[in-house]
Parts: C-alpha cells; structure tokens; sequence
C-alpha cells in the first residue's frame, strides 16, 4: 500500500467526480420520486387504469441497484482487506529486523539508531498507507454510488418522457 502523487491527484478528481455524480443521482431522484408519486395517486384515483408495470418496477428496480452497489462493495472491500493484510506482513518484516538490530547492537547509541530508524521508516510507512487507504475507500464509494446513480438517471430520463 503506497501513494504517490500522481494518483493522489487521480483520486481527488475522482472524488470531486463522486461528488458531481451524487448532486446529478440527488436531482435524478427527486424528479423519479415526483413522477412516481403522481403515477401513485393516479393509479389511487383510478385503479382500473393503475400503471402496474410502472408500480412494479419502484421496488425491483432498487433491489437491483442495491445489489450490483453492495457486490461492488464487497470486491472493493475484499480487495482491500488483501491488500492491508499483506502491508500487515511486510511490517511484520520491518519490525524483525529492527528488533534482530537492536539485539545484536554492540553500543547503546547502535540500539537507540536501529529503533529510531524502525520508528521513522515506521511512520513514514503507515502515512503512505493511510494515504492509499483513503484513496481507496474514495474508490469504493464511488463504485458503491454506481449502480444507484445509473439506475436514478436511466429511471428520471425514461420518466420524463411520461405524460
């Protein structure tokens, strides 16, 4: 797990992105939820002429868009779980040879050098994968927001057309 800057300034842009996308998803959602709810009280009014395909699809629509962002979650997650578990061995082997150093050092300043040296390659190490981290959770919202989103946009165009 490491950042560099490049992608540091991919991921920004793709959470300015997420953030474009779910205003677009929000407005998308109020306009399906004003033609659905006058498609509701028309069918209340007159249920012999009740758009029951349209009715139907209020539900099973979210069920899927739900779904394919949860199973995206999932992977993303999955991925990431890997991936923190590997960083977790690899420090594993930092901390070792710190201690074999420190063990075997032949003066006290040899032993305050190899734990100061573990401590700042330390730091330096879990900065960069907490970077990566919060690149890769951006990532993950954004690939959960996506089924939602294409769902709320396909449904608002489809909708607009109703009269």
């Amino acid at each position: 797990m490491s950042a560099s800057p490049r992608k540091g300034r991919r991921d920004a842009t793709a959470a300015a992105m997420t953030v474009a996308s779910g205003g677009e998803m929000l407005r998308a959602a109020s306009d399906v939820i004003a033609a659905r709810l006058t498609i509701l009280a028309e069918g209340l009014a007159d249920p012999g002429k009740a758009d029951m395909v349209e009715m139907s699809l209020m539900g099973t629509e979210k069920i899927e868009a739900l779904t394919d962002s949860a199973a995206a979650v999932a992977g993303e997650l999955g991925e990431l779980a890997a991936r923190a578990a590997h960083a977790t061995m690899d420090e594993m082997g930092h901390a070792q040879r710190a201690a074999e150093a420190m063990a075997t050092a032949a003066t006290p300043q040899a032993y305050a050098r190899a734990g100061y040296d573990y401590a700042v390659g330390w730091w330096s190490r879990a900065a960069g994968q907490m970077m990566t981290l919060n690149s890769e959770l951006l990532r993950t919202q954004s690939e959960a927001m996506r089924p939602i989103h294409d769902a709320a946009i396909a449904n608002a165009r489809r909708l607009s057309g109703r009269d």
